[in-house]
């Protein structure tokens, strides 16, 4: 394709649908999908008494801004003692979406959501993930409640389970509620609208604060990277900007990892298998000891997530601004995350990242096919029912959801990479400051600071490793296949 005859984003486009395609992921569904989806003309309705209606509670989502595809709400009620109950509604994507079905199949196979620069490919039609199996402001939905009783230091003292109908009083976005929780800006507008939704949403932010600093005592790593998004004018890439973390986004994180747990132990106490989602022991820990030691810190011989914990926090107090860039490095050295099974009495790997054995994924049915998985079994746990899948179904369906994953964040990648090598054409022979993001057999792989664009160092990489700071040159780009190669410099 000439791309001097096509728009930045038709050609990133069509970069995303055919890696897509390579990556053994469908861009588009099946006329069979389709049909399915134009034959559904409501929202799912059960009149089942065991389904609690919490209409009347003042639920809201926070998303991104031009998100639709909305899987949660939240609300807190609060009690004796300084506990509060927090609830979170979770969609029922089943309701509408049956195992075995053509748009299940798809969803199957797919597993994921692929959020590229140019185009989203949304693992269920749009008419479902966006309209109704989204838990839209002012929209009777079906959900999953996941109730938690939680002690003003963080504990979960207790949790629930169950079904209910529930309704959101208001779409927020992050930026928009982060910046009022901080008090540099008056409350959005869908916020303002609804009155005692202010309180209620200081009290989620009080609440989740808690539970995080727990987490964090408890060994959770605190890490931050620097994600981009592409920005257009018009058709034309103009820049990639950092999509930053903010209190309104840790307040949904909190109570999403909160959630995640409990439904695993759920699952585990009734006596069903579940789909774990777990990051083990890092097998390149004495790297992050070397890492640690060049930055003025001391790490154990032996893998301890307390003791990382303790490291990161001292420094990210100490260098806010290049602390994403030992996030990275040490995200890189943790490894990645897996789905697994875990069969009725068995133990499964815990969450290293999140210092906790009991970690499912659950909370997010409209974008990723673990959690439908979940809120299936979750279903047949509360009817007292067999699990929907064999625990050898479970056991593949891990196993993929695993690869897929890995897939659509290498396809979403490369798209990134294509909008990155896009914005960098026009400087090929300045340098820049890099960070050294990947070393292996394979290559050694950079960053750069401005803008945040990785690369492939292709020249003057040996004794490099990961974490380690690099001045490089812009080489080369490729934007068909998204390569954008450096070379270290002396200068």
């Amino acid at each position: 394709m000439d791309r001097t005859a096509a728009s930045n984003r038709d050609l990133l486009r069509s970069i995303a649908h055919r890696a897509m395609a390579e990556r053994g992921l469908l861009p588009d569904f099946a006329p069979a999908v389709v049909a399915e989806t134009e034959a559904i003309r409501q929202a799912a309705t059960d009149a089942s008494p065991a389904i609690r209606d919490l209409r009347d509670l003042l639920w809201c989502s926070i998303d991104n801004d031009d998100s639709r595809d909305l899987d949660q709400l939240t609300v807190t009620a609060p009690g004796r003692d300084g506990t509060v109950t927090v609830l979170v509604a979770v969609a029922d994507v089943d309701a509408l979406v049956g195992k075995g079905s053509a748009i299940d199949d798809h969803a199957r196979a797919n597993t994921t959501s692929v959020y590229t620069a140019a185009e989203i490919f949304p693992m269920l039609p749009e008419r479902l993930s966006t309209d109704l199996t989204s838990l839209g402001q002012d929209q009777a939905r079906l959900a999953i409640v996941v109730e938690m009783a939680v002690a003003p230091d963080g504990t979960v003292d207790g949790s629930d389970v169950y079904r209910a109908l529930v309704r959101s009083r208001a779409k927020l976005a992050y930026n928009g509620v982060a910046a009022w929780l901080d008090g540099i800006a008056p409350p959005p507008p869908p916020l303002a609208a609804v009155p005692g939704l202010d309180e209620q949403l200081r009290i989620q932010d009080r609440v989740a604060q808690a539970m995080k600093t727990l987490r964090h005592q408890r060994g959770a790593l605190s890490l931050e990277t620097l994600q981009t998004r592409a920005v257009f004018d018009g058709d034309l890439i103009a820049d990639l900007r950092p999509d930053e973390k903010n209190r309104a986004k840790e307040l949904i994180e909190d109570f999403m990892i909160g959630a995640n747990g409990v439904t695993a132990k759920y699952l585990e106490a009734k006596g069903l298998p579940s789909v774990r989602r777990v990051l083990r022991v890092p097998e390149r820990w004495p790297r992050l000891v070397e890492l640690a030691a060049a930055q003025g810190g001391r790490l154990p011989a032996e893998p301890d997530a307390r003791a990382l914990q303790a490291f990161l926090a001292e420094r990210q107090q100490r260098d806010p601004v290049g602390f994403p860039d030992l996030s990275l490095s040490v995200i890189k050295l943790l490894g990645r995350g897996e789905y697994v099974l875990e069969r009725p009495g068995q133990t499964a790997d815990g969450h290293f990242g999140l210092a906790t054995r009991d970690y499912s994924h659950s909370t997010a049915p409209n974008r990723r096919f673990p959690d439908l998985i979940t809120g299936r079994l979750l279903k047949a746990a509360l009817a007292g029912r067999p699990a929907p899948y064999r625990a050898e179904d479970l056991e593949g369906l891990a196993r993929h959801c695993t690869e897929q994953e890995d897939n659509a964040a290498k396809v979403e990648r490369q798209v990134q990479k294509s909008a990155a090598a896009l914005l960098l054409a026009s400087r090929i022979g300045q340098q820049f400051d890099a960070i050294v993001t990947g070393a292996s057999s394979k290559g050694t792989w950079v960053r750069i600071l401005k803008p945040p664009v990785e690369g492939k160092l292709v020249r003057g990489a040996q004794g490099l490793d990961v974490g380690d700071h690099v001045r490089v040159a812009l080489l080369a780009t490729d934007v068909e296949r998204g390569y954008i190669d450096f070379g270290r410099s002396s200068g």
